[in-house]
């Protein structure tokens, strides 16, 4: 038995279906829930216990050589040190031979991470201030942090990922894996849940006041229970009044992250009773809320600025159209 496979029986580790090597102790590691998770684990896992090895090999000689040969007189001396070469040549040569392993395997777990199947089903995610949004192109659907990042099992999902306003960070603890949201650019990382169930997801780059409220959930469902899933979705979108649909891109767009409906202050104006009213902007002058003031501002909200708030609405320009627009004006109009 290699030492990596003797690690779990020192963890106390359980066996998993499809787990090559099984290194997920539950008290110091989150589940171990993607194909590629159990890699991860057992390098560091290798790395950690041969850590505390050495340490303790070292620490525990130190103290040993402290103690037996201490100073009993002052008339002791030092014993002649001389070079060993051998000694010299070992300490150098066997961990280098370790930096090497440990390095080979990062390399192939980090190009297993890195390179996404041909297959892989696409969801694009878009990070803002202060939630994760999630389009589907090939089912056409889009869903908010609160509806989770709905995937089939055991299949692979690459996502592609950006952000619109700052910089976040995309981290699926379970998967072992995390990537960057960057704004006005791509970036990207895939994943296979091994099995239906939730998993965490957390933005680990601080991102303003409710980073800490920045989570969703990967849903993990069997195959055929996806394929009913966008069914059931597809479904519910086509019957949706467009002040429901509206709603839902409230949501969905993060919206409701810098505007409340209740009438608090967030980091943007409240939209409740604001239709039909007008607004004082920052330049001194007034505008009446109707159609066109709620369309500019979701297009270029930095044309008219309302007093006492700063500019930080990032555009939507290219990421509504048109019918979707006019759902999320239909929906503000409710808000009395």
């Amino acid at each position: 038995m290699t030492f990596a496979a003797f690690l779990p029986l020192l963890a106390g580790a359980k066996a998993r279906a499809g787990d090559a090597i099984p290194l997920t102790p539950k008290w110091w590691l989150p589940e171990s829930a993607s194909t590629f998770s159990h890699k991860v684990d057992t390098t560091f896992a290798l790395i950690y216990w041969l850590d505390v090895f050495f340490f303790v090999l070292i620490i525990g000689a130190m103290a040993w050589f402290t103690i037996a040969y201490r100073r009993r007189s002052k008339d002791q001396k030092t014993s002649p040190v001389k070079g060993n070469h051998a000694l010299e040549f070992a300490w150098s040569f066997i961990p280098g031979l370790f930096l090497l392993s440990f390095f080979g395997m990062g390399f192939v777990t980090y190009m297993d991470m890195q390179v996404p199947p041909a297959d892989a089903m696409d969801v694009r995610v878009t990070g803002q201030k202060w939630n994760w949004s999630f389009e589907y192109p090939e089912q056409g659907l889009q869903l908010a942090s609160a509806d989770g990042l709905v995937v089939p099992s055991n299949t692979p999902v690459r996502l592609t990922i950006t952000s619109v306003d700052v910089l976040h960070s995309f981290y699926i603890p379970a998967f072992r894996t995390k990537k960057d949201a960057v704004p006005n650019r791509y970036t990207s990382l895939w994943f296979e849940a091994k099995a239906p169930g939730e998993y965490q997801i957390y933005c680990t780059e601080y991102c303003g006041d409710d980073h800490s409220r920045m989570t969703s959930k990967v849903i993990a469902m069997e195959p055929a229970a996806f394929r009913e899933w966008v069914a059931g979705q597809k479904s519910a979108s086509a019957s949706m009044s467009p002040v429901e649909r509206g709603q839902k891109l409230f949501t969905a767009q993060g919206c409701a992250g810098c505007h409340s409906i209740d009438g608090s202050t967030l980091i943007g104006p409240s939209l409740k009773g604001k239709y039909g009213a007008n607004e004082q902007l920052a330049d001194g002058s007034s505008v009446a809320i109707d159609d066109n003031y709620i369309r500019e501002s979701i297009l270029t909200p930095n044309a008219k600025i309302v007093a006492g708030f700063a500019g930080q609405m990032p555009p939507y320009q290219g990421r509504l159209q048109d019918d979707e627009i006019s759902a999320l004006i239909d929906y503000i109009k409710t808000l009395k």
